[in-house]
């Protein structure tokens, strides 16, 4: 039986080259990059080098590169960092219905807290409206939150359209660029945000590791206190194994970016195109406004979670939305925002595409899949009724 791996969007496995030099920091470098001595020059050596690697991939100077445990800390960081350090210009907080939790969870502590929050609504495909945040923004907004690519469908945000309306009003603009970073060209100046949260895992570095980019002279006050590190804004000491890996995996991306992506999209497309053909099939998100490594249908008359257990059983890897919400009942709050009916919703299936899926991958996925949904769907009373 074949094997096939496609949930990168959960998570990447470690390339080769990151491997390698993780295990030699862990062997070699083992100093505390804030000691004065020569173990610790070296330590602090790696861990600059490193922060060059990470803001190249994105277009930022190393300076405004802060190493966080990952994008979720680093989406928090953001938020609730921004609206701690602007609170005495206002209390209004605006982002999108389609957000991952990492970013409405921190929204919602905010609003509980006194803070007015604006969920923007979002069309079929996945968009936020420019217009629809025009409107939205007020005098005492401090902050729009809108993801560059969605987690789940991955649709991609007119980030730049969103961010210069933003920036018109004199408004602070972050967005959550996990699932796009590594995967298609990002540059915080063309894109104009202020913030930006991404992580290692994401794109075959470790897990445990990510970056929050912060535009020079933006105010973010810190959410934890101790030491110096990290210019004061994310004190402790520094993950170095990790963070070097990031680095890493950082050039790694960089280096094979445009060839890795004009493969994934091809693809992309050829399961676009085989599972749209099964009846009753729906894709969600744009067709061709997405990220180069994601696939997202719905099948009606099918329960989600028997199709991924039947998946597994034939080897293939892939889940029904974000990773971070695998164990909720409820269907995802992404697929409801877009216009899906709670039945359609629970039938959802996302194969997230990466280094290491082949044609024969895609071969197989399109032979096995239809095989499977016919089988439920032959046990659905709803189906038999049609």
């Amino acid at each position: 039986m074949q094997q096939v791996y496609m949930d990168h969007g959960a998570t990447t496995p470690l390339h080769p080259e990151v491997i390698a030099v993780m295990t030699d920091v862990l062997t070699n470098h083992y100093g505390n990059p804030s000691s004065v001595h020569a173990w610790g020059r070296d330590a602090k050596k790696r861990l600059e080098e490193a922060r060059t690697s990470v803001a190249k991939l994105i277009g930022a100077q190393p300076e405004e590169i802060f190493f966080t445990s990952g994008g979720t800390e680093a989406d928090n960081m953001a938020i609730l960092g921004v609206a701690k350090g602007l609170e005495k210009k206002g209390k209004h907080i605006i982002t999108s219905a389609i957000e991952h939790h990492a970013v409405l969870y921190p929204c919602e502590v905010l609003k509980k807290a006194g803070y007015d929050l604006t969920i923007l609504p979002v069309d079929d495909q996945g968009r936020v409206r420019p217009e629809d945040l025009a409107l939205a923004l007020r005098e005492d907004t401090v902050l729009v939150s809108i993801m560059h690519a969605n987690n789940e469908i991955g649709t991609l945000q007119p980030i730049a359209e969103l961010a210069r309306i933003a920036k018109e009003r004199g408004v602070l603009f972050h967005t959550d660029a996990v699932q796009s970073v590594g995967k298609i060209p990002v540059n915080v100046n063309e894109l104009g945000v202020d913030l930006l949260s991404f992580s290692a895992h994401k794109i075959y570095g470790p897990k445990g590791v990510g970056a929050l980019y912060i535009r020079r002279g933006s105010r973010i006050l810190p959410l934890t206190h101790g030491g110096g590190q990290e210019r004061r804004r994310r004190p402790g000491t520094e993950n170095l194994p990790g963070i070097v890996a990031f680095g890493k995996a950082a050039e790694i991306a960089q280096r094979d970016l445009t060839a890795e992506a004009d493969r994934l999209t091809k693809l992309r497309d050829r399961l676009i195109d085989g599972l749209t053909a099964i009846p009753e099939v729906r894709l969600n998100g744009h067709r061709t406004e997405r990220i180069p490594t994601n696939v997202n249908v719905s099948f009606r008359y099918i329960e989600g979670e028997s199709l991924l257990l039947s998946l597994d059983l034939k080897g293939i890897a892939a889940s029904s939305g974000s990773a971070c919400t695998s164990g909720s009942l409820d269907p995802s709050h992404v697929l409801l925002a877009i216009g899906l009916s709670h039945e359609i919703a629970h039938g959802s299936l996302r194969l997230t595409l990466g280094r290491i899926n082949t044609e024969d991958d895609v071969d197989y996925v399109l032979r096995e899949v239809p095989v499977v949904v016919e089988r439920l769907r032959s046990m659905s009373p709803l189906y038999n009724q049609k």
